[in-house]
């Protein structure tokens, strides 16, 4: 996704972590039982810290961007603002777990619900509330209780900043959820319900709509049951669908909710649409298809993935520039990173939404792998592997933050990959997972920067200013959880563990938590905005990385790029409206 400007510094300073911080421990694969809840506890006190303060901000210029960064998503209009599906099968939000654990299989929501699972509808026992004077700077209980007292009293009143959108809440909701925090949840769905309108005279990134929105009211509603969420995610799906009428199928990257008339970035390539937003809406739009029976959805996203397969790729790389007016291919710029980065990710999960049937975007996987393999990664000089970015026949070595989630990624297609591949693509996993956390060990802050080079003597480092910020960012602790997730290497926790103690002293502020403008700088100034995929993804994968396995287990779920889980479909012979015109 592409990063939003960043703010003025605020001046303000960060409070350091009082001494004494617990360390990770490096010797055990497992942690102990109250290491456990400490690590819960630190966690479920930064999300429920982040929505208690942040609602009570004030209404001031300078915290406008706070809860979204909303240039990305909503851009206002100068004179605006103002039929169920089958279930086939078990969505396992639990697996089995053993005896000892402290978490159980279970499907929170309605008996309904449970009943059209097939699942027991115990509820999820709320996250571990325990007084740890000492751990991460002397994080106790009184944090969660102000930060869901500030939440529940606020959200109920006020809509998330300026926005009538409520980005933040609508984000966060299924990381309340799997947090166990029912009552800001229940806050949440009743903000959705009185107030969330997609009525607006406002101009809208399909993509972040998309990946934020939808993928958020979609993943609510498979664990909540609560129809509210499917009913606005089809509202919203309905006010994207004109950004599709061009004259190739290739959608506007923005979109008039009131209008329907959409445009491309100015930025673009001559006037393009980019391959990490049209090639990332298969996995909602599928699901659309799924819950409504309209096959509207589900043809859209396949047209593309028919018109791609029919475009000659240079070098078999897949441009990030495609004009939807002719269907040609913009500037020869491949990335694995920003503007690439999910379209390669959907195919992977495409595939494995379909319970692996899907094998048409398997193989586009694979064949998009291979030719990133032969062009694009590359070890340095130290023996780093890293992925450049192709530029008109030129090979950048320089890789992005965003880039960093290609670890995971690579993990996540090993099992499947043609020939004897598997253990290949695991190291590769491996491989990035530890590039990327030098590019965190090799900064002042120990917090990873935007973009990093390997070149003139220099690995992992960034060397531009406007390089060096971060921003809340979660693929490097994705790639992180989905290592640990296959290969349970105990250091993938303990470098996890180190992030979350560098985000707790050098990212909390007052209101939340901050980006920070220099990681190599001893006196970080900040940006004063937290950008909503920090409660949606970043606090999400910590947890996870610090939970069991039976925690939405991964033959079950499948992870939009915005890391809102949605179920494994198991059609068995059955097959979504509008499949039938692929035969």
């Amino acid at each position: 996704m592409t990063a939003p400007a960043l703010l003025p510094p605020s001046g303000r300073r960060i409070p350091a972590p009082a001494p004494g911080a617990a360390s990770f421990p490096h010797h055990r694969a497992t942690l102990r039982l109250s290491e456990k809840f400490i690590l819960l506890l630190i966690l479920g006190a930064f999300i429920t810290l982040c929505f208690g303060a942040f609602f009570f901000l004030p209404d001031g210029s300078k915290h406008k961007r706070f809860d979204l960064g909303l240039e990305d998503v909503l851009i206002p209009h100068v004179d605006g603002m103002g039929r169920a599906g089958r279930q086939s099968g078990a969505h396992v939000i639990h697996g089995e777990g053993g005896p000892h654990e402290h978490r159980h299989r279970c499907l929170l929501g309605s008996q309904a619900l449970s009943n059209r699972l097939r699942l027991p509808g115990n509820p999820l026992p709320p996250a571990p509330v325990v007084d740890t004077p000492g751990a991460s700077g002397g994080l106790k209980s009184s944090h969660l209780e102000h930060g869901k007292d500030g939440y529940r009293g606020v959200v109920c009143g006020t809509p998330a900043g300026n926005s009538q959108m409520g980005a933040t809440i609508v984000d966060a909701l299924d990381t309340l959820f799997m947090m166990g925090l029912h009552d800001e949840f229940r806050d949440g769905q009743a903000w959705i319900e009185q107030n969330l309108d997609f009525s607006v005279n406002a101009e809208v990134s399909v993509f972040e709509v998309n990946i934020r929105f939808i993928g958020g009211l979609l993943a609510a509603y498979y664990l909540s049951g609560q129809e509210v969420f499917k009913a606005k995610a089809v509202q919203l799906a309905e006010k994207l669908l004109p950004a599709f009428n061009t004259p190739t199928g290739i959608p506007w990257a923005m979109v008039n909710l009131k209008s329907g008339v959409g445009r491309n970035w100015g930025w673009a390539s001559a006037g393009s649409s980019i391959l990490a937003e049209f090639g990332t809406l298969h996995m909602e739009f599928v699901h659309l298809t799924y819950l409504t029976g309209n096959p509207a959805y589900y043809q859209k996203v396949m047209h593309i993935r028919k018109l791609l397969a029919k475009m000659e790729r240079p070098n078999g790389l897949y441009p990030n520039y495609l004009n939807p007016r002719t269907g040609r291919w913009g500037q020869h710029h491949t990335s694995v990173g920003g503007l690439g980065d999910s379209f390669y990710e959907y195919l992977l999960k495409a595939w494995l939404m379909s319970d692996k049937t899907d094998t048409e975007a398997r193989k586009t996987y694979d064949d998009a792998v291979e030719a990133i393999e032969r062009h694009l990664i590359r070890k340095s000089n130290s023996g780093l592997t890293f992925i450049g970015e192709w530029k008109n026949g030129h090979l950048e070595r320089k890789m992005g933050h965003l880039t960093c989630f290609a670890g995971g990624m690579f993990a996540l297609g090993a099992d499947g990959s043609p020939g004897d591949k598997a253990g290949h693509y695991l190291q590769l996993g491996a491989e990035i997972a530890h590039t990327c956390h030098e590019s965190y060990d090799r900064t002042v802050l120990k917090l990873g920067p935007e973009a990093f080079k390997f070149d003139s003597g220099l690995e992992a480092v960034a060397v531009r200013q406007n390089e060096k910020y971060y921003i809340l960012r979660p693929e490097v602790i994705e790639t992180y959880w989905y290592m640990w997730r296959f290969t349970h290497d105990p250091k993938y926790r303990q470098w996890g563990w180190e992030a979350t103690q560098a985000i707790d002293r050098y990212c909390r502020v007052s209101g939340g938590f901050s980006g920070v403008k220099d990681v190599y700088s001893s006196n970080p100034t900040y940006d004063d905005v937290q950008q909503s995929f920090f409660l949606a993804e970043t606090l999400k994968y910590l947890y996870l990385l610090f939970s069991s396995d039976d925690l939405l287990p991964l033959d079950s779920w499948v992870f939009n790029t915005e890391a809102h889980p949605l179920p494994v479909l198991h059609l068995g012979n059955a097959t979504l409206p509008g499949s039938e015109s692929r035969r």
